[in-house]
């Protein structure tokens, strides 16, 4: 395990207002409160609108929760972050995203993806994510293929797992099963 620069705030000893944070937490989809929730419950205002973010991401965004795995994969690689990889490699899995092309992902390796929407996806966020920027053609095929409301929305995804990858970063949270880095 390495050193935690930021602590990990005591489920035990919470302030009233992280209490309240903490419990719409666990009664929610997560059931529990870990990774970057609990880390951002230092400041637990930016943890409540935080993680409801994350929910919204998981039940109310336009985008098909694939692309939005395969969104996160690509982002959490970029960032080199354990903590997301080895949540998210999971989920896209039972999403249906290939094991060869999670694996590539994992290595830094271009995937070969037959999916028009899956390119996309993937070539829109590591456009974003080389330089916040993406080129005329690929932002018309994006509008064209996701709409204006599904652009903004990945765009949005990508924006929310680069603040948890460096929340983590900087607090150095082991990964759930112990294992020390998932990431080559």
């Amino acid at each position: 395990m390495s050193e935690l620069f930021l602590s990990l705030p005591d489920l035990s000893a919470l302030t009233p207002e992280q209490q309240r944070v903490a419990e719409a937490v666990a009664a929610g989809p997560r059931g529990e409160v870990r990774g970057p929730v609990r880390l951002w419950l230092h400041s637990p205002e930016l943890a409540d609108r935080a993680q409801k973010l994350g929910e919204f991401f998981r039940l109310g965004t336009t985008l098909p929760q694939r692309l939005c795995e395969l969104a996160i994969l690509v982002t959490a690689r970029h960032y080199g972050c354990d903590y997301i990889w080895f949540n998210h490699s999971r989920v896209a899995l039972k999403q249906g995203i290939a094991p060869d092309i999670i694996e590539a992902i994992r290595t830094a390796r271009t995937p070969s993806l037959d999916d028009a929407a899956d390119q996309l996806v993937y070539d829109f966020v590591h456009s974003v994510l080389r330089g916040g920027k993406v080129t005329p053609p690929l932002r018309t095929a994006a509008i064209d293929m996701l709409g204006e409301r599904g652009v903004v929305e990945l765009g949005a995804l990508v924006a929310h797992y680069f603040s948890g990858a460096i929340v983590l970063g900087l607090s150095g949270v082991p990964l759930p099963d112990g294992s020390r880095t998932c990431l080559d």
